[in-house]
């Protein structure tokens, strides 16, 4: 990736300067089930301008058809290769560390499940199942029961995977604990660290990179401590939205680096120039 210097005012909206847009979704797109105020509309103007949209999620909950559907249904076109998730980042990592075929012990969702069956890998959900690895992602149903079964095999040695550890994620009604959370009580009980890969680690950088060969990136995110440091820590340029959780007084409140180059109050910011004498370091 280069730095690209835009001298003076340029009149040049975002949509031409970047050919993709790695949007994430919570807090982005939309909040719970709904869509964010504007985003379907500025979406499909940035669609019609040329850019590529992919949407790359910390939310492992659900697999990418389901979450294409959904915002399509929301009025976002979208197909299942234009999503990607913390559950195929974690997955990939899994398969690296077992042996073909092996069974995996799943602390999450479907999301997690079909994203570990497209390597070839196999869903148990208990330790007397004889799984070869743990992988834990978000999803709202898992209980004390899937926790402890997460610490048992944990502590019987057996290598620990997450897909994420946002401790919150946006709702409809606010601000709920995320991923984080549920890591958080497996380390507790076992005094063990997973090994993480989502936003803002390299494994899910190189899944994005990987699957969507974008030339010109833009991270587009709501979070300072996953979309803007990972685009970051992968020389991306990035948009920080204020329509999730970091607010601009955390922005004022934030180490310089990392720090977004772009801001805007939501998704229309990507139909606009940039700010004059804006320098992009990606």
């Amino acid at each position: 990736m280069t730095h690209t210097q835009l001298p003076g005012h340029s009149e040049q909206p975002l949509t031409a300067a970047y050919d993709t847009a790695l949007l994430d979704l919570d807090g982005v797109v939309y909040a719970g089930a709904a869509a964010i105020e504007y985003a379907v509309e500025s979406l499909d103007a940035a669609r019609a301008a040329g850019m590529r949209l992919a949407y790359v999620t910390n939310n492992a909950s659900r697999p990418p058809r389901a979450v294409a559907a959904h915002l399509t249904e929301l009025g976002v076109p979208a197909a299942p290769e234009d999503v990607i998730n913390s559950a195929q980042a974690a997955a990939r990592l899994v398969a690296e560390k077992v042996p073909a075929g092996a069974k995996v012990l799943v602390v999450g969702g479907p999301g997690l499940v079909e994203a570990l069956a497209e390597r070839g890998l196999v869903a148990v959900e208990s330790l007397a199942d004889g799984p070869a690895a743990v992988v834990q992602g978000f999803d709202p149903s898992v209980g004390w029961e899937r926790l402890a079964e997460a610490a048992y095999a944990v502590a019987a040695g057996l290598p620990w995977v997450a897909s994420n550890t946002d401790m919150s994620i946006p709702t409809a009604r606010g601000v709920a604990p995320g991923n984080g959370t549920l890591v958080a009580a497996v380390r507790a009980a076992t005094g063990a660290e997973p090994e993480v890969a989502g936003k803002p680690l390299p494994p899910m950088h190189r899944e994005t990179v990987l699957r969507t060969g974008a030339k010109r990136p833009l991270v587009v995110g709501d979070r300072l401590d996953t979309d803007i440091e990972g685009a970051f820590n992968g020389g991306v340029d990035s948009l920080l939205v204020f329509t999730g959780v970091s607010t601009p007084a955390q922005l004022l409140a934030a180490p310089t680096q990392p720090r977004p180059p772009l801001l805007a109050a939501g998704l229309r910011g990507l139909l606009e120039p940039p700010p004059a004498g804006a320098f992009l370091p990606g």
